[in-house]
């Protein structure tokens, strides 16, 4: 199966973040991409530095620089791109001769930092993956990394075309789709999981789309005794995560 780069690498942007993945001897840099534009002490210490770490520097338009690193405003005319060696394909993830147990998906969820946060937690309760379809969720850029505070390098990734296709493949697996929704009327904490199960977290305002909502095994709330409507995103998440660790299945 040929892998997307997209889902191979995280791509950082700008001088500092790339200046920081070059320094970082826990990551490896697969290779630097410069604007033809880019000239003066910037340019060089970048250069400098990526030479020190043995990563070669590409040179390319300043157009091009912008449509690889998606962002049109702060690449400022540098771009790198970071082997995150737990990244891989959905769809790859699924064909092991073990495939992994419990899963979140993300559905919608836009806001960097919430994604970022959210790989932080799940990397931290040691689940087997995070389903971060490349519609519909924030891009995995500098903003995510930093909420993650450079976790998402190394977090278990996996890659989707949508949260869609995410859900029928894991439905074709034989996988349970929990999804989160305040109004639900079993407990995250109560619900009997099957061995192979998925939580679907949902967009910050819209919840879980309906795309996937049609698809869902069971509705799960988490309880909430206070006078508060719903959590973050990333804090359900949270509580999620560590259910799994609780009853030993992350």
């Amino acid at each position: 199966m040929a892998v997307s780069p997209k889902d191979r690498f995280l791509t950082v942007y700008g001088r500092k973040p790339v200046l920081e993945a070059l320094a970082d001897e826990g990551l490896r840099v697969d290779k630097v991409i410069l604007a033809d534009t880019a000239r003066g002490p910037g340019a060089a210490e970048i250069q400098r530095a990526a030479k020190a770490a043995g990563v070669p520097v590409q040179r390319a338009s300043a157009h091009r620089v912008k449509v690889l690193a998606g962002n049109g405003k702060q690449d400022q005319g540098v771009l790198a791109d970071v082997v995150a060696p737990r990244m891989r394909p959905l769809a790859a993830a699924l064909d092991d001769r073990r495939p992994p147990d419990r899963l979140l998906l993300l559905d919608g969820i836009t806001t960097p930092a919430n994604v970022g946060m959210i790989l932080r937690t799940a990397t931290a309760a040691g689940l087997a993956g995070v389903i971060v379809p490349r519609r519909g969720v924030a891009a995995l850029d500098p903003l995510v990394v930093k909420a993650s505070a450079g976790v998402a390098f190394r977090a278990p990734v996996l890659r989707c075309a949508s949260a869609r296709e995410a859900a029928e493949l894991l439905i074709e697996a034989g996988y349970g789709l929990y999804a989160l929704g305040a109004s639900a009327v079993t407990s995250v904490f109560d619900v009997d999981l099957p061995q192979r199960a998925v939580f679907v977290l949902g967009g910050e305002t819209g919840g879980v789309g309906a795309e996937v909502a049609d698809l869902v095994t069971e509705w799960v709330a988490i309880p909430m005794p206070g006078e508060v409507e719903s959590l973050n995103v990333s804090a359900a998440a949270a509580v999620v995560s560590f259910e799994l660790v609780r009853r030993g299945l992350s």
